[in-house]
């Protein structure tokens, strides 16, 4: 078994696989967002949230229950901005994801990435970071929704977090959609070895 990728090649694919895994692991986290409600820390994601106020019928009062969990349903999501933020990112991690786990088998097949499949895999990556990194820009136009307010000191708007603060999965997200638009799409030019010619 050979390589069907250059030194350049090679480097590719192990870089892109760390940027997909660094984008799919802060989408999946909910900690985009940090903030407080009845004196327990709450933080959420785009389609999960940890710790939520509920009802405790034996003490007729509101506690928060400390565990995290996605939204019961799709609608169940706080505002329109972050389901479509959800759809969005999750689509443009899936190429990160799709595209990395096939240059790291062009690791081991040979004659699986060409040149030309290498460029292209690289605009596939371009758009799957575009799209992320669209999500990532629509996810602060949620920040007016009850939910974030009463967990933000209810002043909270559009691009204005109140008592809260951006989480480290936000950023990860982001910096692994930024390190695939822009090293991973200009290294992919260069992972595939020229195809052989055959005579005929």
């Amino acid at each position: 078994m050979g390589s069907s990728l250059t030194c350049a090649g090679v480097v590719w694919a192990l870089l892109s696989f760390l940027c997909a895994a660094a984008s799919c692991v802060g989408f999946f986290m909910p900690y985009w967002l940090l903030g407080s409600q009845m004196g327990k820390p709450v933080s959420f994601g785009t389609f999960r949230r940890c710790s939520y106020p509920v009802r405790d019928e034996v003490h007729q009062a509101t506690v928060m229950l400390e565990q995290c969990g996605r939204y019961a349903s799709f609608q169940g999501i706080p505002s329109l901005e972050w389901r479509i933020c959800t759809v969005v990112t999750g689509v443009g991690c899936g190429l990160l994801l799709l595209v990395s786990l096939t240059a790291l088998m062009g690791c081991c097949v040979s004659d699986l990435i060409s040149r030309t499949i290498g460029r292209v895999a690289g605009g596939i990556q371009f758009v799957g970071a575009l799209l992320i990194g669209s999500g990532c820009a629509l996810y602060p136009l949620g920040w007016d929704s009850e939910e974030v307010r009463q967990t933000c000191s209810n002043i909270s708007n559009h691009f204005e977090l109140g008592s809260c603060e951006i989480g480290w999965a936000f950023y990860c997200t982001g910096a692994g959609a930024a390190a695939a638009m822009m090293l991973c799409t200009w290294m992919a030019c260069f992972a595939g070895k020229r195809q052989k010619q055959y005579p005929y």
